[in-house]
């Protein structure tokens, strides 16, 4: 798509639950909620009954701090709770127990900042503030949510904590803020405050707007991929709109997945709509100095410590780092990796190029993969050692990905061995130049023609041919032919 320049203004809502915890962020139900019979893990708190009185879980105001220092904001000293109110299906209450900046209002932390590296450059994304709240319920659709005949609502979600984090509106593109997001995520699983390969855990509404138009909110949008296309549909949308004359109008749109449509919900609410009122049944929160020092002083290795270190620790290329670090669970495993194996860069390649193609192509996490530190060092111990080709191991990577089975194992059940037989090589090299005189009399002239023979005898042999043995071979007898044209 087309860059759109400074006409194009995103900002972003990012909901990430702090999966880290085991109970909801104002009671004592399990937050262990993903598979669960639905309606089960409710009581009277999480469910607004009379009567019940909320209790501020004290984890989740240290993991909130924790975030709020990773990403260089302003702490409070001193944060309170707000009521928001809205009539909506998915919250049993009719509010939502969330925070709120103004009117008196505290949130959590405020002007902070993050720092992206996008096309060459490095950009900075101001983080306007990050509140504590809670999550509602889960809705349930039949199919797209316009043409769905009923709507079933599962209350199991209702309570869960969540953070949001609101940027300005610094984003000027689809891409930088799939960076965006993807950087964040980078950063919360390595402070151990959710795991983002759990379905929902980071949830996204963008604000989007152009020149000429006015702010559209896309809501829910639930992974990297689908920030990107749903924001690259809108600005289609509001750019046809506004080249036919027609006003864009302030709107709350949902992001269909299946058909790749922004659906229009609802006229966007004011702040008046919510009636934001301070939360009676909680006290203020006091944050003092040592209670956050505590905390800083707790805090892991960031993603850009770490790139840093595996340039430095590991001679690794920063572009190589950056991909790396982009996910904990990949930096671990390449760590893991090294420690077995004492050759990053060949750990690093395989992991960049096959490993994540396959995950990306089959829309895998790496947890969800079968494949260990151990088997990829294994694989790549076997091409070390002369046992089997580059070639083959593109081929057993994803059988190990997919079934876990060890590669030495595969390789012994489906003969994958590399072939290093001279004689039965140099049998089959005479046969190919007898089938394709064209080629041999087209790599007598030219060197590089001969890629052509080398590529018969792989197919030949299925890829099993040792590829360094098989060259010099081929090239050996053009040189032969070329000295017994030369005598004639």
């Amino acid at each position: 798509m087309k860059k759109t320049g400074n006409n194009l203004k995103i900002g972003l809502e990012v909901h990430v639950q702090i999966t880290s915890l085991k109970t909801k962020l104002f009671c004592g139900c399990s937050s262990d909620y993903r598979g669960k019979e639905p309606n089960t893990l409710v009581c009277p708190v999480c469910l607004g009954l009379p009567g019940s009185l909320p209790v501020l879980n004290k984890r989740a105001v240290e993991y909130a701090v924790m975030a709020a220092l990773a990403l260089n904001c302003e702490l409070s000293n001193r944060m309170l709770f707000f009521r928001k109110n809205y009539f909506y299906p998915d919250l049993p209450k009719n509010f939502q127990i969330t925070q709120y900046d103004r009117a008196g209002g505290v949130p959590l932390a405020k002007n902070g900042y993050l720092y992206l590296e996008h096309g060459g450059e490095r950009k900075k994304i101001r983080i306007s503030r990050i509140h504590l709240e809670e999550d509602p319920g889960r809705l349930v659709h039949l199919g797209s949510i316009d043409h769905s005949p009923y709507t079933l609502v599962d209350y199991n979600r209702s309570g869960i904590a969540l953070l949001e984090i609101v940027t300005a509106p610094d984003i000027r593109s689809p891409r930088e803020a799939r960076i965006f997001l993807q950087k964040l995520r980078s950063i919360l699983e390595h402070l151990g405050i959710f795991d983002g390969s759990l379905e929902g855990s980071m949830r996204c509404d963008a604000n989007i707007s152009l020149a000429g138009g006015t702010r559209v909110e896309v809501k829910n949008i639930s992974s990297f991929k689908e920030v990107e296309r749903a924001l690259s549909f809108e600005i289609t949308r509001q750019k046809g709109l506004l080249e036919k004359g027609i006003q864009v109008k302030r709107e709350t749109r949902h992001w269909d997945e299946t058909r790749r449509v922004t659906i229009s919900l609802r006229t966007k609410e004011t702040e008046q709509d919510y009636r934001y009122f301070p939360e009676p049944d909680l006290v203020p929160v006091e944050l003092n100095k040592e209670f956050i020092e505590q905390i800083r002083a707790r805090m892991p290795e960031l993603p850009d410590e770490r790139l840093e270190r595996f340039v430095s620790q590991y001679g690794l290329p920063k572009y190589d780092a950056g991909v790396l670090v982009s996910s904990k669970a990949l930096a671990d495993f390449f760590e893991e990796a090294v420690k077995l194996y004492d050759k990053p860069k060949e750990i690093s390649n395989w992991m960049m190029s096959d490993l994540l193609r396959y995950l990306y192509e089959n829309n895998l996490e790496l947890q969800e993969s079968k494949i260990t530190p151990r088997k990829l060092v294994e694989m790549i111990r076997l091409i070390d050692d002369g046992v089997i080709s580059g070639k083959i191991a593109k081929r057993i990577l994803p059988k190990v990905i997919v079934t876990g089975k060890d590669p030495s194992e595969i390789v012994k059940e489906e003969g994958m061995t590399k072939i290093s037989d001279r004689e039965f090589l140099e049998k089959l090299i005479a046969k190919i130049f007898a089938e394709n005189p064209k080629a041999v009399k087209d790599a007598l002239a030219d060197e590089k023609a001969a890629h052509y023979l080398i590529g018969q005898l792989m197919k030949a042999t299925q890829g099993k041919a040792d590829p360094i043995l098989s060259s010099r071979m081929i090239m050996k007898r053009l040189e032969m032919l070329r000295k017994s044209k030369e005598k004639d």
